[in-house]
């Protein structure tokens, strides 16, 4: 479990997450924590925690929480893998709470750790690329040590049912491992364009070989303009699922984004459908309205 020092030390250095500069694009309420220290994996990284309108409102108010890989290009073009190019996921969940069409919700980007990121995204060694495998290290600093330590820092709800995980290319394959090696940890997922052709389908073996299929809401989607060869492994896994037991428009949502590449720009314009899919603000009525798949 989180030890206690270290908790400590983070608790101390979570202030409020304004840097200067006009390169940064912040938007809304955002807490640091600086160098992140695992039991599982030697490097530390960066969790990067969005506060969503009115957490300060109401002290007695608990949040659901999604948890997105690769957390600096997520929020702030001045930290993203390509300067200038993040997926807006402030801008987006901000306008959406703000109108009620999403529930209000933390969001906890985990910085991805640069050169050892294939590593620890990836479930299996490739031959292929002579790389990977320490994904369930990385399931283990999220599910023991970073999930219990934003639980105890924030006003969070910790059930499965109130807890994602998501990413996208290799963040998405982890997203997808991880999902369903923790089902009672994470019962909804986003996965934008997964790396699905990762040690030739892997996750695609991954799936048909679940012998109970868990109560986990998918998002799952690609881009037209990713590769034929892509399309089909994605298409696959959709089919994997559905064949286990999901069922599209209601548990499951897959979709292909027109003219879509595979870049931070193409994965933040579909963030919007996807928070509306995971976490939608109960209709009066207790229904719920989703996006719609496509197939």
């Amino acid at each position: 479990m989180f030890q206690e020092s270290q908790f400590t030390r983070h608790m101390i250095d979570a202030k409020l997450y304004a840097p200067p500069g006009s390169d940064h694009t912040l938007t809304g309420d955002f807490r640091m924590h600086s160098d992140f220290r695992s039991r599982f994996l030697p490097n530390p990284r960066n969790i990067l925690v969005y506060l969503p309108p009115g957490y300060d409102s109401d002290s007695t108010r608990r949040f659901p929480v999604l948890y997105l890989n690769d957390g600096q290009n997520l929020f702030d073009g001045a930290t993203s893998f390509v300067q200038g190019e993040e997926w807006g996921v402030d801008e987006t969940a901000h306008e959406l709470i703000t109108t009620g069409l999403i529930q209000p919700l933390i969001i906890v980007g985990v910085y991805n750790t640069g050169e050892h990121r294939i590593d620890e995204y990836t479930p299996t060694l490739d031959p292929r690329v002579r790389k990977g495998g320490k994904a369930d290290l990385y399931g283990r600093l999220l599910v023991d040590e970073v999930k219990p330590f934003i639980d105890s820092c924030y006003r969070t709800q910790t059930g499965p049912n109130k807890t994602g995980l998501g990413g996208s290319s290799l963040g998405g394959l982890v997203s997808m491992h991880l999902g369903l090696k923790y089902p009672t940890v994470f019962g909804k997922l986003v996965a934008m364009s997964p790396s699905a052709w990762w040690d030739r389908g892997a996750i695609l073996h991954e799936v048909r070989s679940l012998r109970v299929k868990p109560s986990t809401r998918i998002w799952l989607d690609i881009g037209t303009n990713e590769g034929a060869y892509t399309i089909r492994n994605i298409r696959a896994l959709r089919d994997a699922l559905i064949a286990g037991g999901w069922r599209l428009g209601d548990d499951l949502s897959y979709f292909e984004a027109r003219g879509a590449h595979h870049n931070e720009k193409a994965w933040g314009k579909r963030m919007g459908p996807a928070l509306q899919f995971l976490f939608p603000a109960p209709r009066p009525d207790n229904r719920m309205d989703f996006p719609p798949s496509n197939r």
